[in-house]
C-alpha cells in the first residue's frame, strides 16, 4: 500500500537525488514517517519522508566529528531529512524506536541496498523491550498531560496519547517492536470495549475527514482508558531488561556498507 500521490513521489525522488548530489552521499533507504506512514494521516497532513545515507569512505576516516544528519526546511508539504548510516546504527545500539519505526514503515521511497533488511533482522534477534516501553510510555505521558486532561480537547491529540500506548501494548504482549501501522495495533487491542472502540472509530473519520483540529468536550470514556494504561505502564516499565546488540556485529555492518 502506497497513499502517496504520484507527484509527491517524484518530487521526494529528484529532492532526494539533489540531496545525494549536494552532500556526496549515498542514500540507502528512504521511507515515509509520520501520520501518513501511521495510516491516520489528515486531508492537510504533511509528507514526512526520511532517509539513512552513506560517505564515502574517506568520510569516516578523519579525526574530525562531522556532520551526520542532513536537513532541509519544508516546501510545499514537503519534509526530508536524513541520518548518517554511523548515527543510525549507534541510535539502533540504544534502542531507539524512532529508528526502528523507519525500518518498518509501510511506505518506501527507495531502497538501494540490503541494509534495512539486515537491521530487521538484528532487531527480532537481540530485541530488548525496555526503551520502547520508556519511549512510548514517555510520549503518552506528555501529550496526555499537554492536552487530554483539559476540558476542551483537539481531536488529533487523543492519537498522539492512543498510538503510543497501542505500542507499549504490543511490545508487552508479543515481545517484538510495534509495527507502524496504527489500524494493526489498533485491531490488535482486545482491552478496547465495543462502547471505547465505536467512540475511537468516530475519532478517526473525522480525523482523516479534516476535522483533527476540532475543539470540544472531553471523551471520558477516553481518557478513563488511557490513564489506565498510563498508569500500568508506570508501575511495570522497572521490570523490563535491557539487552544491547554487541558493538562488533553493528561495527561489521557499518564496515560492509561504507567500504
Amino acid at each position: 500500500m502506497n497513499p502517496i500521490p504520484e507527484d509527491i513521489c517524484k518530487e521526494i525522488q529528484t529532492r532526494l537525488s539533489n540531496a545525494e548530489k549536494e552532500h556526496d552521499i549515498e542514500v540507502l533507504f528512504a521511507i515515509e514517517s509520520g501520520s501518513r506512514a501511521w495510516w491516520f494521516e489528515s486531508q492537510n497532513s504533511d509528507f514526512d519522508a526520511r532517509f539513512i545515507y552513506r560517505h564515502k569512505k574517506e568520510h569516516y576516516l578523519s579525526i574530525e566529528n562531522k556532520r551526520d544528519v542532513v536537513e532541509y526546511p519544508i516546501v510545499d508539504d514537503v519534509d526530508i531529512n536524513g541520518w548518517d548510516i554511523k548515527k543510525a546504527l549507534q541510535l539502533f545500539q540504544k534502542w531507539n524506536p524512532t529508528f526502528s519505526e523507519w525500518i518498518k514503515s509501510p511506505i518506501t521511497y527507495r531502497d538501494n541496498s540490503d541494509f534495512r533488511k539486515e537491521i530487521l533482522e538484528l532487531e527480532k534477534d537481540y530485541f530488548s523491550p525496555k526503551n520502547y516501553i520508556f519511549h512510548y510510555l514517555h510520549m503518552a505521558q506528555w501529550n496526555f498531560r499537554e492536552y487530554l486532561k483539559r476540558d476542551q480537547v483537539r481531536v488529533k491529540k487523543y492519537f498522539y496519547v492512543l498510538r503510543p500506548i497501542l505500542a507499549c501494548l504490543w511490545v508487552e504482549k508479543y515481545n517484538t517492536a510495534p509495527p507502524m501501522e496504527f489500524q494493526i495495533l489498533y485491531n490488535d487491542c482486545e482491552l478496547i470495549s465495543t462502547e471505547l472502540r465505536a467512540e475511537i472509530d468516530t475519532l478517526l473519520i473525522r480525523k482523516k475527514s479534516g476535522d483533527e483540529l476540532d475543539v470540544e468536550n472531553r471523551i471520558q470514556i477516553l481518557n478513563d482508558f488511557l490513564e489506565e494504561q498510563i498508569n500500568f505502564f508506570e508501575k511495570k516499565d522497572s521490570q523490563y531488561d535491557v539487552d544491547r546488540v554487541p558493538t562488533e556485529i553493528l561495527d561489521a555492518v557499518f564496515r560492509k556498507y561504507i567500504k
